[in-house]
């Protein structure tokens, strides 16, 4: 089946049958009404999709594109705590989905069995929902009791996208289920510090997944003479310009791995001192003079050959985990999940998960053409897709798979020819950067 067909089905049965069984099994809906399960849903997808910031009277123009007439009253009652289920239990059957395109032809890339990127991002809500989705609290009095973190992997070689997985916000990132995943062997795992566990890199490399990391200040290191170092220390006495030694990580678990670090120019390690001192006066915390002083250097860990990743090449893949920063940036910026109209907590809550919903499947919709390209950029696609939304509607009323397919090749078609970013000489784009190893 091409990715069109898979994307087409995927969109239809997720917005239909399995919308109106969730409807049922919810009891969102418990007898026939104007607007089904599956109409309400499509309704708040494509209305937030077309215009993340829509009012109920334009939510309301898109259900009749959709074949359902109902009043912006009407449809201000369906927001309710059963529709917050509802629309949560679609999102998560969205997310069993596995939609993947074609790998991108970056020959850094392909030497592995799949580059996995993770990452998490935290949605602030209103205290009410405290005891649903904890907050991990703060400094002000108000909307610190109750936040979502939203967790989310991505294989930089197909873009398949596991998630969004959604978590208390006091929780770990290393206690997410979707951190916990067996990675298939041969693929890299790439994970920022909240990740960091010796552990977590000692279990993953007996199933012959690779990790590349940067390294906590506390960690100690272990030469292969046997003898034991503070971080810093180890530093100082071996890192003049860079590095690149096999060691240990850790006295109790002795981790094996490479030790790669460079020192960073001083306007950057000035920059990086400045940063630290600022959130530690906003968090009421005294500056650590550790941190400070490892601010001269950059710091990786992996378990990848030097024969199959130089150092060169780690820290250009370490750059490549910005890719999944861009995709909370523009869910943020572009499909405002974490901005609503309203303050009625469970219309905020309903907004949230369809949201949500929405860009998981913009995502797919991006595989179909772009993400081939390594120069693809994710907010011109997001634009396309979003001028496209009333058709990907209309074709949904038609109610033929038939329909969805070519306004998807469309969209393929437009993704395919105006959806790309500009090359930089002054400061080159990851996907160059990439690019730059054969």
């Amino acid at each position: 089946m091409d990715i069109l067909s898979q994307v087409a089905k995927a969109m239809q049965d997720v917005l239909t049958e399995t919308a109106d069984l969730i409807a049922y099994k919810t009891g969102f809906i418990k007898r026939l009404r104007k607007i089904t399960g599956s109409g309400f849903i499509q309704t708040l997808v494509f209305g937030w999709l077309k215009k993340p910031d829509s009012t109920l009277e334009e939510l309301c123009q898109t259900a009749a594109a959709l074949g359902f007439d109902i009043t912006p009253q009407g449809l201000s009652k369906r927001f309710t705590q059963k529709a917050s289920e509802f629309i949560k239990e679609i999102l998560e059957s969205a997310i069993d989905t596995v939609i993947e395109s074609k790998p991108v032809l970056i020959p850094l890339l392909m030497r592995f069995n799949g580059v996995y990127i993770q990452d998490s991002s935290i949605n602030t809500l209103p205290d009410s929902f405290g005891v649903i989705w904890s907050g991990c609290g703060g400094n002000t009095g108000k909307n610190t009791s109750s936040s979502i973190k939203i967790q989310i992997r991505l294989d930089l070689n197909t873009g398949n996208l596991a998630g969004p997985y959604l978590q208390s916000g006091y929780e770990q990132d290393k206690s997410s289920s979707l951190f916990k995943e067996s990675l298939p062997p041969g693929s890299l795992r790439i994970n920022d510090l909240g990740y960091f566990s010796l552990k977590n890199f000692k279990e993953v490399a007996t199933q012959g997944v690779y990790w590349l990391s940067r390294v906590k200040s506390q960690c100690n290191v272990v030469d292969m003479d046997g003898k034991e170092w503070d971080l810093l220390d180890f530093l100082k006495e071996h890192c003049k310009e860079e590095i690149d030694m096999p060691v240990f990580l850790g006295v109790g678990e002795r981790v094996a791995c490479r030790i790669i670090a460079v020192r960073v120019p001083d306007k950057i390690a000035m920059l990086r001192r400045c940063k630290l001192i600022s959130e530690a006066k906003r968090e009421g915390k005294p500056v650590s003079k550790k941190l400070l002083s490892l601010a001269i250097w950059t710091v990786l860990c992996t378990n990848v050959p030097p024969d199959m990743l130089n150092l060169n090449e780690a820290f250009v893949l370490i750059r490549a985990r910005w890719q999944i920063e861009m995709i909370f940036k523009l869910w943020k910026s572009h499909g405002k999940i974490d901005e609503w109209r309203s303050k009625d907590p469970w219309r905020i809550l309903c907004e949230v998960y369809a949201k949500l919903l929405a860009m998981v499947i913009q995502h797919w919709i991006f595989l179909t053409s772009c993400w081939e390209y390594p120069d693809r950029s994710i907010f011109k696609a997001a634009k396309t897709i979003q001028g496209f939304a009333m058709s990907l509607a209309v074709a949904f009323a038609l109610g033929t798979e038939k329909r969805l397919y070519e306004v998807l090749e469309i969209i393929r078609h437009c993704l395919s020819v105006g959806c790309r970013i500009n090359k930089s000489k002054v400061k080159p784009h990851t996907y160059q950067l990439l690019m730059a190893f054969d």
